[in-house]
């Protein structure tokens, strides 16, 4: 990849400009709506967090070489160009205010995508070297080791050998002809290993014919995150060849929602070709056996429990349903956020603001929306089918000393699950 200069994110930016880009310029009334669906805005009360606003180096682009009176501005003077400064003031914008879980573009009143437009930015602010040092880590480690917390598929081997050991059942790893290929995050690996045997129960019981890929375990895309095309193409591609390689029918999105966005919506258009598979996150998988009965389960938890909609899974993934089916087979006491499904309120990590330690604090201060949320419910109990939303929800919930349990409802299920035991 060339080296990141002024040129090289301005080139960028222009070439982000497509025809959806410039209509969604084209018809924003700076009506502010999008202002109230961001909690970095309605958390802080700071405008500069206004969704719109925080696309000002992309619409500069825009209007001054893309429409004529902005030609003509350009010509007398009165506009001003965009520079590296302007880039980075803008970037704590861009990546630490940010989780592109896309709510403002659920409210705006003419149907602009800002949240796409902003992944779209992004493609700008990394060209030009503009991106938090964090993201970038962790980029240069998805390429260079296959996983942005640098997780090799050793220490994927070691929670293996653990789960086999204590449960004795088998996790397959490299089978060819196997029907799906599951793919896990690290975060799943270092800290939730629980959902890998939880896997591996469920899907024993079920009869599933599945597999993980030694040279393609890792589901994130830190591309997408820090908005690199080249970057996330190269990393969907990996997980397309071991699946090619396996022969499976399916991939499977782990609970993790970028992950999710990467390899089943932006993929396939990032490397210019279809797969020869489907990709299903888990919870579709999990409802579906649900309903064709080889998801069978007893007993009922009967905690009072809410569900945290992960943005990228419910708001863009449409995987709206099947969480709630699956709550219902296993917990009596389910209540609904005051906004859930679509319309839910993000976690705050999400979009690689977790990846990025400058963004802490001002993470951490807008958590007070998903906590008021919680406040308003008095539950018992926590559940999420996101690995990164669960570890933010969890951090979250530490710094304003709320003592709350979260749990991924992979592994809610096969603690309710019916096993034999042959």
């Amino acid at each position: 990849m060339s080296k990141a200069s002024l040129e090289r994110g301005l080139n960028a930016l222009r070439e982000e400009i497509d025809a959806p880009v410039a209509a969604f310029f084209s018809s924003c009334v700076n009506c502010g709506l999008c202002a109230e669906a961001c909690l970095f805005y309605t958390e802080t009360g700071d405008p500069r967090y206004t969704p719109i606003n925080k696309l000002e180096p992309l619409r500069r682009i825009w209007e001054q070489e893309f429409t004529l009176w902005g030609r003509v501005k350009k010509a007398l003077g009165l506009s001003q160009p965009v520079t590296d400064e302007l880039l980075q003031e803008w970037e704590p914008l861009v990546y630490d205010a940010c989780s592109l879980c896309g709510r403002c573009s659920m409210v705006c009143p003419v149907g602009n995508d800002i949240a796409y437009m902003i992944r779209k930015e992004r493609e700008g602010f990394v060209a030009s070297g503009n991106a938090p040092e964090g993201m970038k880590g962790a980029s240069a480690r998805a390429i260079k080791v296959g996983s942005p917390m640098g997780v090799k598929f050793h220490a994927v081997q070691a929670q293996i050998r653990h789960i086999e050991a204590d449960t004795g059942l088998e996790v397959p790893v490299d089978v060819e002809g196997a029907d799906y290929l599951a793919l896990l995050s690290s975060m799943e690996i270092m800290n939730f290993p629980e959902y890998i045997e939880a896997l591996a129960r469920i899907f024993k019981q079920a009869g599933v014919s599945w597999t993980l890929c030694s040279e393609a375990f890792e589901a994130t895309n830190a591309g997408i995150q820090i908005g690199s095309s080249d970057i996330a193409a190269e990393l969907v591609e990996r997980v397309v060849k071991g699946a090619e390689k396996l022969k499976v029918k399916y991939v499977i999105s782990p609970e993790c929602g970028h992950a999710y966005t990467a390899i089943r919506w932006e993929g396939p258009n990032l490397i210019g070709r279809r797969y020869p598979f489907k990709v299903v996150h888990i919870l579709e998988l999990l409802d579906e056996l649900r309903v064709t009965g080889r998801l069978k389960t007893q007993g009922l938890d009967e905690a009072r429990l809410t569900f945290h909609d992960p943005c990228q899974i419910v708001r863009k993934g449409g995987v709206l349903e099947p969480p709630r089916n699956l709550l219902k087979q296993v917990a009596s006491n389910f209540v609904e956020m005051s906004d859930h499904r679509e319309m839910n309120w993000c976690c705050g990590g999400g979009g690689g603001v977790s990846a990025n330690e400058r963004a802490d604090e001002l993470r951490l201060k807008v958590f007070a929306r998903k906590k008021s949320q919680l406040d308003e419910l008095n539950v018992d109990k926590l559940v999420t089918a996101c690995a990164n939303c669960r570890l933010m929800l969890e951090d979250g919930l530490e710094e304003y000393r709320v003592e709350l349990p979260v749990v991924g409802l992979t592994e809610m299920l096969a603690e309710h699950l019916v096993e034999d035991n042959e």
